[in-house]
């Protein structure tokens, strides 16, 4: 029995993870001029490349914020702020690039590959800044 005395502990974890993925892809879907599922189903590379780049970008701090919770609450409140610092780096990109959402709905590859590495490099410092 041993071997599954964690599991509760698993399952809080792992839901509060998908809870606060989805939270991040709606408040990201929801932030972006463009619609990037309609775009992904219709066979936009660029889009999927953002969104995509941009759920892994989230889920790195996620993960550390996992690792490193003192408490479920430790790791929602992590994981809240790596949500904003994720929506700073897509904001910061629209600075940038202020024709970001258009380009990505012309499946223009190098906006969305520009987005991909910003929101890959903002999570990578984001996690490393949690590891503390």
């Amino acid at each position: 029995m041993s071997s599954i005395s964690g599991l509760p502990a698993f399952l809080a974890y792992y839901a509060t993870a998908l809870a606060l993925v989805a939270a991040y892809l709606v408040v990201y879907l929801t932030a972006t001029a463009h619609r990037e599922i309609a775009l992904i189903r219709a066979g936009n590379a660029a889009a999927a490349t953002a969104l995509g780049a941009s759920l892994i970008g989230y889920t790195l701090p996620l993960f550390v914020a996992i690792y490193n919770a003192q408490s479920l609450l430790d790791c929602i409140v992590w994981g809240l702020v790596a949500l904003v610092v994720q929506m700073a780096v897509y904001w910061g990109m629209r600075f940038v690039l202020p024709d970001l959402s258009a380009r990505i709905e012309r499946g223009e590859g190098a906006a969305a590959i520009l987005l991909a590495a910003a929101s890959l490099a903002g999570g990578l410092i984001n996690a490393a800044s949690m590891t503390y």
